[in-house]
């Protein structure tokens, strides 16, 4: 088989009329150059120069081997320069898988501002709250929760995260608030589709780990259902933070039992490999670190209010 690098080094020797000045131009001993090009001669089983102390003549077979063959290298040097250029740009599709409710918290706005960044990129989201398989779906860049412990190939963890109690200013005026975690027993909490019955939640607490039973009269399969029943006054619920920072900061929603939270809701970016990372995925994922960052740094969450029990 032909090596193609002896072959550009062969174009380049006629192109420089001299083995000297090639090997100049290539950055490699005139010594080796020769030698690579007799290896080339002796692959094709022809010879495609006379050698001479003064001058570098082609053979008829060297004249179209060359003929034939510098055009091919230019295009193949050309299309290295322009790819290399390109990789320099963020340019083509960019596909995104992340939780259903991504873009309730990641702000349309900001895509907007992103495509505006970088006229050359497309982006594709894949929502599920299924894990989706980067390499069979071709995915770039994932955006999961859940513990770093738990990922096979986290490529960066954007922040860590906490699940925590919040209800409705509105639930709280008219069922009080919980004042120990055994009372959240007593109040209507909502939880997440399954088997009937009481559902257990363990929290971290002053104490340390403690597990409660509670049960409620509306559930749902996803988090975005469970936000908006608990914006509508139907109970207490168990939340990321990212997912209600901005319902806290607007005083929608407010924490009780601020001293209890789950740990191990950390937001991390997935990457199907870390080795050649297209730039419009570098982009991206550090346009989107800084954006997801700044929801839980300008949240500052409200305790729930004071009420009396009735």
């Amino acid at each position: 088989m032909l090596d193609l690098n002896e072959v550009r080094m062969f174009v380049q020797v006629v192109r420089a009329r001299s083995f000297a000045e090639a090997a100049r131009r290539l950055g490699v001993p005139p010594n080796t150059l020769s030698r690579r090009v007799r290896r080339l001669e002796a692959g094709l089983d022809t010879r495609l120069m006379q050698r001479s102390t003064r001058k570098l003549t082609l053979t008829a077979a060297g004249s179209a081997f060359f003929e034939r063959c510098a055009p091919a290298v230019d295009g193949v040097l050309d299309a290295g320069k322009e790819l290399a250029g390109v990789s320099q740009t963020a340019g083509g599709t960019v596909r995104i898988a992340a939780p259903a409710d991504f873009l309730d918290f990641f702000k349309i706005e900001w895509v907007m501002q992103f495509l505006a960044l970088h006229p050359k990129v497309r982006l594709d989201f894949v929502l599920n709250d299924a894990r989706a398989d980067l390499i069979g779906e071709a995915i770039d860049v994932a955006f999961r929760g859940g513990s770093v412990s738990d990922q096979q190939s986290v490529f960066r963890r954007l922040m860590p995260q906490s699940v925590v109690l919040v209800a409705s200013p509105a639930y709280s005026r008219s069922r009080g608030n919980p004042k120990t975690l055994e009372e959240l027993s007593r109040h209507d909490c909502l939880t997440v589709s399954g088997r009937p019955g009481p559902v257990t939640w363990t929290l971290h607490g002053p104490g340390g780990r403690e597990e409660v039973k509670v049960n409620g009269r509306f559930r749902a399969n996803s988090a975005r259902s469970l936000i908006m029943g608990c914006l509508a006054g139907l109970g207490i619920a168990l939340m990321p933070e990212i997912l209600i920072a901005a319902h806290l900061h607007a005083g929608r929603l407010v924490r009780v039992l601020p001293d209890y939270r789950r740990e191990g809701a950390d937001l991390n970016v997935i990457l199907p490999t870390s080795q050649q990372i297209p730039t419009a995925v570098s982009a991206f994922v550090e346009f989107a670190a800084g954006k997801l960052q700044s929801i839980i740094g300008q949240q500052s969450p409200k305790p729930a209010p004071k009420v009396r029990r009735r």
